[in-house]
């Protein structure tokens, strides 16, 4: 015999609003929660030790297909982390969960010399469902930043019978995001608005090595550490407007105010004679020393039917706006200039032939996608890298006697930085999305 108490125990559309956003809100919290160490993208990048490090794209499976193109997609079945206000088109009957990791082979080439560097890196782990006819909420954690390179480079003294040095780079670390965001659609037809609200922290450590070829002369150390505990606003805006019953436009926007992390920056440079062993230590400190830039993204997509949607966004991140920690004439202060404003232009989309078709190739998902970032730090007074990129990606439908609805997220991309006279990198990725996509809100009906 069927117990109805147990359906309704089972069942979360039995129970009062409040109860069900809780129940379905902690879970997934307490399942990203040991995932926080872990969801830092890694680089072996020399570039990264400007600014606070080489930016993530912020981008999930899906997007990562089309190079990151967001602003104007709404995807009832995937997690748009760039627009919050995507979050209220989220499907009525799931919860879906997507993690991503990535495999990296990056080629740096100098004046003809070339290295090959790898990595594998767990990228993020995103959770959303709908709380309320209108109202999907989000939860995950991304990387912000990452921070990675080891390399030397040699030199000579000026002056007759000077010796030669040898000054070694290190660095590690980045900043990581968890955030928890909503999105509404308000009574206007076609207006959605969202927010995410985010918990940013991380830490950033470089070195540099200054030892010269004798061991009789001096070494200078310079350690460099920065700290972040603080938060991250964004808000998002997407509006529809439905041209015929086929062909539709979706216009989206997004803002991220910029403030100060309120972390500080430290500098210990430390001399030793090597001849008598004699250590002179000198430390700096910055308080309030990083920020978030304002930053600005709209974009805009067409969509054919449910198979063709192709877009364009366009970002702004202002981060000429305020002095950064650099060492000037033999002082580690906030120096001005060091920082750039970044433009970022990304063209994409994705196609399907049919979604509904019993055939597998049918359902497949294919995407593409090109893009074009500004540098936004400076080296040495110049231009610091620019990013030119591609990528093509595939949406898999996972079949299976008890889901039909999950889906396997496989790109390729490829990634230029270089900056003039220096080192050129281009890097291939491959990047790896699983979305699981639950039936937890279903009504059970007995007969």
């Amino acid at each position: 015999m069927v117990n109805l108490q147990q359906i309704l125990i089972s069942c979360p559309v039995a129970k009062d609003n409040l109860t069900i956003f809780m129940k379905n809100l902690l879970f997934p919290l307490l399942l990203l929660a040991p995932l926080a160490t872990m969801a830092q993208s890694g680089t072996n990048s020399p570039y990264s030790q400007f600014g606070v490090g080489t930016l993530n794209d912020q981008a999930t499976g899906f997007n990562k297909g089309m190079n990151g193109l967001a602003q104007g997609f709404r995807e009832g079945n995937q997690v748009n982390y760039a627009n919050p206000a995507s979050y209220s088109n989220m499907d009525s009957l799931t919860f879906v969960f997507d993690v991503g990791a990535s495999l990296h082979v990056t080629n740096l080439n100098e004046g003809g010399t070339k290295r090959n560097v790898n990595n594998s890196n767990f990228d993020y782990a995103v959770m959303s469902f709908r709380a309320m006819k209108g109202l999907g909420v989000s939860a995950g954690i991304l990387p912000y930043s990452n921070v990675g390179y080891n390399y030397h480079t040699r030199g000579e003294s000026v002056g007759p019978n000077a010796p030669s040095f040898v000054t070694t780079y290190n660095g590690n670390g980045g900043i990581r995001q968890f955030y928890v965001g909503a999105g509404w659609q308000t009574p206007l037809k076609g207006l959605s608005v969202g927010a995410n609200i985010s918990y940013i922290w991380g830490t950033i450590s470089r070195s540099v090595t200054e030892s010269f070829a004798e061991s009789s002369n001096s070494t200078t150390n310079r350690y460099y550490n920065s700290s972040v505990r603080s938060y991250r606003l964004d808000i998002g805006l997407q509006y529809e407007l439905a041209i015929d019953k086929k062909n539709a436009l979706t216009f989206g926007a997004s803002f991220t105010p910029g403030h100060n992390f309120g972390g500080s920056a430290e500098m210990d440079q430390i001399h030793t004679d090597n001849s008598t062993g004699v250590a002179d230590t000198t430390r700096f400190h910055i308080d309030k020393a990083l920020f978030i830039p304002n930053q600005i993204s709209a974009g805009v997509a067409y969509a054919y039917g449910k198979k063709l949607k192709v877009g364009a966004d366009y970002s702004l991140q202002q981060w000429s706006k305020k002095p950064f920690p650099d060492l000037v004439h033999g002082d580690y202060v906030l120096a001005d200039n060091i920082l750039k404003d970044r433009h970022k232009i990304t063209l994409g989309g994705e196609f399907v032939n049919n979604i509904t078709s019993r055939k597998y190739l049918d359902r497949v998902r294919i995407r593409a996608g090109v893009g074009y970032a500004s540098p936004y730090t400076t080296i040495n007074g110049h231009d610091g890298p620019k990013e030119i990129s591609a990528s093509i990606g595939f949406g898999l439908p996972i079949t299976n006697a008890w889901n039909n609805r999950s889906m396997l997220n496989i790109s390729a991309q490829w990634c230029n930085t270089s900056a003039d006279g220096l080192i050129k990198e281009n890097t291939f990725r491959i990047n790896l999305g699983i979305t699981f996509n639950e039936r937890w809100f279903m009504k059970w009906k007995l007969e």
